[in-house]
């Protein structure tokens, strides 16, 4: 029994071992496994990767004043992070032409009498405008805030008042979860089920047109050894595709790992796996590439979209929030989650992996009634 044991896992890990080279010289393959999960990553990153605790507003500076204090608060403007000063925004014209077309939020205006001593008062005075468009009124109250408690500091060099009331701010010491850490496990999410899903869809067909699977049906390979070959190969591509777009993450857009990486890693393994029967009973059942790829469609896209990987869950209806929370693809990229952003372990995610578990037994036993050699 040990030595059919020890054959059947040495034809296993050669199948494995053919599978992970095809995988790794095909161009169009690694393409789609590497290359393209890189670029939503950027994509992505570009827009969430650079948050910040700040509000930050693009506004016009119209500077009509003629005092030193004018000039003075100009710079003082120029140089604060909450601002980001449109240098064509410089007269009025100019300011309204770029919120008519929404490059900036609002425009500030410091009239000519802005800075000028009081002569009775014998300190500089002055009121601030703030020009916004219809459609940009809430930002423009927000800007109306911050420019009010700017002030607030300036009056209080030159007079002194009584304040009765006050707010204190005090920090949780706790460091949350930046926009990008939680829109980086949606693309891990989507890269494995890329990957898991549309290799075999693809491959499976072409090897059946080319009569390889007719040929390996005369041999003693059994449907068994040529799943859990095909899976691991795919499991090892996933963690060299996942440890790519990680390390690019940590890299470029500061990724805060949180969790243990061989939790991480168990997880991917196992998403990859169950995943990849759903690409190995749709590309085991087809005959070929036009029967695969609408299927594979009509399966991914909803997973992609319902289970969190691009937008959060919790925006969904109640309903849609209960339904996609049982898809394959949702245990993934909570799990995820938990470990990158919260620093869970595999142990803490039971009922994720619970699930993908469960999911697992089903996909497999379709994938082996529905496989055809031909």
């Amino acid at each position: 029994m040990f030595k059919n044991l020890k054959k059947e896992a040495l034809t296993i890990l050669t199948f494995a071992k053919i599978e992970t080279k095809r995988s790794l010289r095909d161009k169009t393959a690694l393409f789609f496994t590497f290359v393209f999960p890189l670029i939503f990553l950027f994509v992505f990153g570009g827009i969430f990767g650079n948050d910040n605790s700040s509000v930050k507003f693009k506004v016009g500076l119209v500077n009509q004043g003629k005092s030193d204090f004018a000039k003075q608060f100009e710079e003082k403007v120029k140089a604060d992070n909450t601002f980001e000063v449109n240098q064509g925004a410089r007269t009025l014209d100019s300011a309204r032409q770029k919120m008519d077309r929404d490059e900036i939020d609002a425009t500030i205006i410091l009239p000519e009498s802005f800075g000028m001593i009081d002569s009775a008062k014998k300190y500089p005075t002055g009121k601030a405008e703030i020009l916004y468009n219809k459609n940009s009124e809430q930002a423009a109250q927000t800007l109306s805030s911050v420019l009010s408690s700017v002030f607030n500091k300036i009056n209080s060099g030159f007079v002194k008042t009584e304040t009765p009331f006050s707010v204190e701010s005090k920090s949780t010491a706790v460091e949350g979860q930046r926009s990008f850490d939680y829109t980086f496990t949606g693309l891990l999410g989507f890269s494995i089920l890329s990957l898991a899903v549309f290799g075999p869809t693809n491959v499976f067909p072409q090897l059946k047109k080319r009569g390889v699977l007719k040929r390996y049906s005369t041999t003693t390979l059994k449907v068994r050894q040529l799943f859990i070959a095909n899976a691991l190969s795919y499991s090892l591509v996933g963690i060299l595709s996942t440890a790519t777009l990680f390390a690019a993450a940590k890299i470029f857009f500061k990724l805060n790992m949180k969790g243990d990486y061989l939790s991480l890693i168990t997880l991917i393994v196992l998403g990859t796996f169950t995943l990849f029967g759903v690409g190995l009973a749709i590309g085991g059942w087809a005959k070929n590439e036009n029967q695969a790829a609408p299927v594979a469609q009509i399966v991914v896209f909803p997973m992609i979209f319902l289970s969190g990987a691009f937008f959060p869950r919790f925006l969904m209806p109640e309903v849609l929030q209960t339904i996609s929370s049982f898809l394959p693809l949702t245990p993934i990229i909570d799990g995820a989650r938990l470990i990158i952003t919260e620093g869970k372990t595999i142990f803490e995610i039971a009922p994720q992996v619970g699930l993908l578990a469960a999911w697992a037994a089903v996909i497999y036993l379709i994938a082996f009634r529905v496989f055809r050699w031909e």
